[in-house]
């Protein structure tokens, strides 16, 4: 029986991000139709087998999908056929599963689109959000030594 990894996900006029987290992932295999059917399978760290497919809300062009696999996780870019915004992931209505989640880090909605071009179509350097290794104090406010202000 196969189970089914955290996937994360996050558009784009013209594209689908989806970023599955799957450490060490093995035998990883990414399949993406015409028709907007997106697949994925794996073997996990410990043998065990992940795998699901995915109709998705539009089409796709099968040759604009490309993945980057990453220690933690594998990035996926999914070419729309036709720009636009989509309603949701997924074509059916339904709820989606509890594996399917909307990647807030990722996320623009249509009118912040012109202004956030940091996952902009630039991806062949896709590493993006990878291992973020950056400094500890990186985000931090500075703030003055205040016993040297004060001469003590």
């Amino acid at each position: 029986m196969s189970r089914h990894p955290e996937v994360l996900w996050a558009q784009r006029s013209d594209k689908v991000y989806l970023t599955i987290a799957l450490p060490d992932a093995k035998d990883i295999s990414v399949k993406c139709e015409t028709g907007g059917v997106f697949s994925f399978s794996a073997v996990g760290v410990q043998g065990e087998s992940f795998d699901f497919t995915l109709q998705l809300y539009g089409a796709i062009i099968p040759e604009g999908c490309k993945t980057n696999v990453g220690l933690r996780n594998i990035i996926c870019s999914i070419q729309k056929q036709e720009k636009g915004w989509w309603k949701r992931l997924l074509k059916s209505e339904e709820k989606p599963a509890p594996y399917l989640k909307v990647d807030w880090n990722k996320w623009c909605d249509e009118d912040d689109e012109e202004t956030n071009s940091d996952l902009a179509s630039d991806d062949d350097n896709i590493a993006y959000g990878e291992d973020d290794e950056g400094s500890d104090d990186e985000g931090m406010l500075y703030l003055p030594d205040l016993e040297k202000a004060r001469g003590n």
